[in-house]
């Protein structure tokens, strides 16, 4: 799952621009209508959610060379879904759409990515504050796949011994903090879910996070 990708089927971004439409030549289809009404059932959930957001579906996502494949099969990096904030889209996996408990988990992150990009400065660095804080003591795992994999990667870099390490780890934290917001964000949205098998991190990190989510007073920033 990541934010920003550029979609195509191995074609250059700017000849997708258009808004696509069922046998569209780039992969992508429209919603069904029983589609729409598992997703509107979802998304009624969001507390303040209002949005313009376009959803669309593709069949066997996955990433290459920064580019969203639909149609990948077997290459590229495979992927569930991706968020296209320029384009105010997400695009989902259509297999997800006939599993709607992991479809709410994974849409709710797709839906963050748009609130982070939005949430402003301080915010932002008060939840990487946070980060460091739980890093500082130890912990370990995440409340999803994306983020976890980001802090594993993170965890397995060595110190930085040039400009351009330094840089590359910057990108690799940035991109970490960024997951895990939109994991937590999920995970705090889905209060009745009392495990996952992506849910990693020990209980008395997430109250922490719980408590961040609180006090910083995300939710109403879903009316986008």
């Amino acid at each position: 799952m990541h934010a920003g990708l550029p979609y195509a089927r191995g074609r250059p971004y700017g000849e997708f621009s258009r808004r696509p439409t069922p046998g569209s030549r780039n992969g992508l289809r429209q919603l069904t209508a029983s589609e729409q009404v598992i997703v509107n059932r979802l998304l009624a959930r969001l507390p303040y959610y209002r949005s313009a957001i376009q959803i669309l579906a593709g069949r066997d996502l996955g990433e290459k060379g920064r580019q969203l494949i639909v149609g990948a099969g077997e290459s590229g990096s495979r992927m569930h879904a991706a968020s296209f904030l320029r384009l105010g889209r997400i695009v989902v996996d259509e297999v997800l759409l006939k599993q709607p408990r992991e479809l709410a988990r994974i849409l709710y992150h797709e839906i963050f990515h748009f609130v982070w990009a939005r949430l402003g400065n301080p915010t932002r660095l008060s939840y990487e504050n946070m980060l460091r804080r739980e890093i500082a003591l130890g912990a370990r795992g995440e409340l999803g796949w994306p983020s976890e994999a980001k802090k594993l990667a993170l965890r397995q870099r060595a110190v930085p011994a040039n400009c351009a390490a330094r840089f590359e780890r910057q990108r690799l934290w940035s991109e970490y903090v960024c997951e895990s917001f939109c994991d937590s964000a999920a995970w705090f949205c889905l209060p009745g879910w009392r495990r996952h098998r992506e849910w990693t991190l020990k209980p008395r990190f997430r109250e922490r996070r719980r408590r961040w989510f609180q006090m910083a007073d995300v939710l109403p920033r879903l009316q986008l």
